[in-house]
């Protein structure tokens, strides 16, 4: 019955009842379950509550259902009129989104031969010009600091030869410190033009610290401790110099040496330039005086080469003492050994001429101006100076008393000059004999 009702409420349209049969009648029944609930409602109940109270029910129904609908479209009107208008758009959205889609599809594969292509291009494997820029450019980026602070290496050098005037001990080792630093890193990285140029510029600032340490060797109060701290340096800063090292005969930085103290020894003497002076002009009246005294004048002269003496005696001794003690020179068998292997033999150290030249100068000053002195007592004491110079160099080998035989003094001066050395010698022997006393008078309280 209840299909029956249902086709009564739906009644289907002539050509759909050719088509479709009782199996196509009862899936639409049970597609509608909320139909076929009320028509079997309506079937079990009664004839007369259906003629008296279905009616009303079915109106109060629709009056709830009409109210529903009433407040839903007030509660959201606006989301059913956005709803329509964006459903209205679907037409023209869809195709558009269609094509999209087919755009999309189409591209894919180009994208995916481009990452392909990419993928082969820029792999890490590859040799690629881009790559490799990029990974010098991270290197040089995680290793700034230790590029910035080898760069700093020539700039730190050069402070510390700057101010080794103040501190050289500290500051020239720490120089050399640097220095030898940055030559290790350019004998690991030969290749490396950074390496290479902050060499060159090492280079440049050890030739500067030569430079300086060059000028100290000239400096009028000079001490051993300092020179030997000098030439230890020069050693390391110019090392072709002395072949031989400490234990050697000093070569050419031996030979280095010696001109610096020459150098500083004539600057000495240059500064009585105005004692010179006078002595020459008191020189050259005395050759064109024809009737002075033989012993008068000369005070000008005396006090000239009385300075001079002194000068030629402390520096000359000075530097003949200092550079045996800075170069002490081979061992008998060290030498020896040298002699056998070499057949040229090695070459003698400077210092084996060297008291040649000074005493040459000494002299060519003696007979230059020794003659302008006429004073017997003024001629004595010079005389007697010079003796003394000659002693001095004498203990170190370098005894120039006998070459004063053959200055010319004057004929009158003769006899003056062999009591002068006779009288010299007495003094010393006194000297000598007292300093053997004393040593001998040692040993005895010991023993006591």
């Amino acid at each position: 019955m209840t299909e029956l009702f249902q086709e009564l409420l739906n009644p289907p349209s002539s050509g759909d009842r050719r088509s479709i049969d009782r199996a196509d009648r009862n899936d639409r029944a049970r597609a509608d379950p909320v139909a076929l609930e009320y028509l079997s409602t309506l079937a079990s109940m009664p004839l007369s509550q259906l003629e008296s109270s279905e009616q009303q029910s079915l109106a109060q129904s629709s009056h709830s259902l009409l109210l529903s609908l009433q407040s839903l479209s007030k509660r959201s009107h606006k989301s059913i009129i956005s709803s329509a208008a964006n459903h209205s758009h679907l037409r023209t959205t869809l195709p558009t989104l269609a094509a999209s889609t087919n755009d999309l599809t189409s591209a894919i594969p180009k994208l995916d031969n481009e990452a392909v292509h990419f993928s082969t291009t820029y792999h890490k494997s590859g040799d690629n010009e881009i790559l490799n820029a990029r990974k010098r450019a991270l290197l040089l980026s995680r290793n700034v600091e230790r590029l910035v602070d080898v760069l700093d290496l020539p700039t730190l050098l050069s402070t510390a030869i700057t101010t080794g005037s103040s501190a050289p001990a500290a500051n020239y080792a720490s120089a050399l410190d640097l220095n030898s630093h940055i030559r290790r890193l350019h004998g690991l990285y030969a290749d490396s033009s950074l390496v290479t140029s902050v060499s060159i510029q090492a280079d440049e600032a050890m030739q500067a610290m030569a430079k300086n340490l060059i000028t100290s060797l000239r400096a009028p109060g000079l001490k051993l401790a300092s020179a030997l701290r000098t030439i230890s340096w020069l050693r390391r800063v110019v090392p072709d110099l002395d072949t031989t090292g400490a234990a050697g005969n000093g070569g050419g930085l031996g030979a280095l040496f010696l001109v610096c103290r020459l150098s500083t020894l004539i600057n000495m003497l240059a500064a009585l330039e105005p004692l010179r002076e006078l002595a020459e002009q008191e020189r050259m009246r005395q050759q064109q005086s024809s009737n002075g005294s033989a012993w008068s004048g000369g005070q000008q002269t005396e006090r000239y080469l009385k300075r001079y003496i002194e000068i030629f005696r402390e520096q000359s001794f000075a530097i003949v003492s200092m550079f045996r003690s800075i170069f002490p020179g081979p061992a008998n068998e060290a030498y020896s050994k040298t002699v056998d292997q070499d057949p040229l033999q090695p070459v003698p150290s400077a210092l084996s001429t060297f008291p040649f030249h000074l005493i040459e100068m000494l002299m060519e000053t003696l007979r230059t101006y020794l003659p302008t002195v006429k004073d017997q007592p003024s001629r004595d004491s010079l005389l007697t100076q010079v003796l003394y110079c000659a002693g001095s160099l004498g203990r170190l080998g370098g005894d120039f008393g006998i070459l004063l035989a053959t200055m010319d003094v004057g004929e009158e001066a003769e006899d003056e000059w062999v009591e002068v050395v006779k009288r010299h010698r007495h003094m010393a022997g006194r000297l000598e004999s007292i300093v053997g006393g004393k040593e001998k008078g040692v040993p005895d309280l010991v023993k006591a």
